[in-house]
């Protein structure tokens, strides 16, 4: 039997910019997602996923004709669909894999709730490459689309640095431990948010708008990295709000949602959903608490 596994991840800075080459930065995440392969005598794929309770939340049995792209079915089931989408593209890129006369078992154990948008996707993307043997940002690419920032993070188990340039992508692995890191705590919104709207503004936006974005964040970007101060810390992560609110056409999720909050907020990936990274200690995590938000997670639980 072979193992494979990949962190979570998050998006600390450059959500949005990071498309048009801002220096981003994103942070491996504690939990992640395993994939286990084992040989079996039948043919095909026997695909189980588990969820982080242990629970079975996703199976299916795929014929190796279905992935290689002799047969075809019409698939309801859109995480089926996506599965198998993923598999013929990485069965393209190395057939060997599935051309013997065996087949594969395939159990994969997600380790936070799915709801958490801390990258299941990319998370399996960057196992399954591994398992062919191929090019994750390619594979990432072919179905999903995106920057390929939370593949980095999956492949690098590491903070990154992650910018495209014309040339490429730039991954750099770094160091991002600030002395203030247990006054940093992140907290699930529990909403999903439709960012349809925000992309397609952000899109609008003039040029040079977004060249200057792209220039102010990744400066932000290097200063949140070296700065060793907890106020300094708050600052950038203010002005950082301030420069995307404009650009998507949202307010800030402390002036929506959190007006009285006495720390900073700032909003992590797409506006509105997942988590947000909050700072202070538990006096604000209270105040979180006492509007009802039950996952609240440190610094130290939530980053590897």
């Amino acid at each position: 039997m072979h193992k494979f596994y990949s962190h979570g991840k998050l998006l600390i800075t450059g959500e949005y910019v990071v498309l048009d080459g801002a220096t981003a930065l994103a942070l491996p995440a504690r939990l992640g997602q395993s994939l286990e392969v084992k040989k079996i005598e039948k043919q095909g794929i026997e695909w189980t996923s588990y969820n982080h309770e242990g629970e079975i939340w996703f199976e299916a049995r795929i014929s190796s004709e279905e992935i290689l792209g002799s047969e075809q079915h019409e698939v309801k089931n859109e995480v089926r669909k996506r599965l198998v989408s993923l598999l013929r593209e990485a069965a393209k890129k190395n057939p060997e894999k599935l051309s013997s006369k065996h087949g594969f078992e395939i159990i994969t154990r997600t380790e936070f709730p799915l709801d958490w948008g801390l990258g299941s996707s990319s998370s399996l993307v960057a196992n399954i490459a591994a398992w062919f043997e191929i090019d994750a940002y390619e594979l990432q690419e072919k179905i999903f689309g995106g920057s390929g920032y939370d593949i980095a993070v999956a492949l690098e188990n590491s903070p990154v640095t992650y910018e495209l340039t014309k040339s490429g992508r730039s991954v750099l692995t770094t160091s991002f431990d600030p002395p203030f890191s247990d006054q940093l705590f992140f907290v699930h919104l529990n909403r999903k948010q439709n960012s349809r709207e925000s992309i397609d503004h952000y899109r609008k936006q003039p040029g040079e708008d977004i060249s200057a974005a792209v220039e102010k964040i990744s400066m932000l970007t290097h200063q949140v990295i070296t700065c060793t101060s907890l106020t300094e810390f708050e600052l950038l992560i203010e002005i950082h709000e301030t420069i995307i609110s404009k650009l998507v056409n949202l307010p800030k999720i402390k002036s929506a949602l959190f007006p009285d909050f006495k720390g900073a907020i700032k909003s992590l990936g797409g506006w509105g959903g997942d988590f947000i990274l909050a700072t202070g200690g538990e006096d604000e995590k209270n105040y979180f608490r006492e509007k009802g938000y039950k996952t609240i997670l440190s610094y130290s639980e939530m980053i590897f």
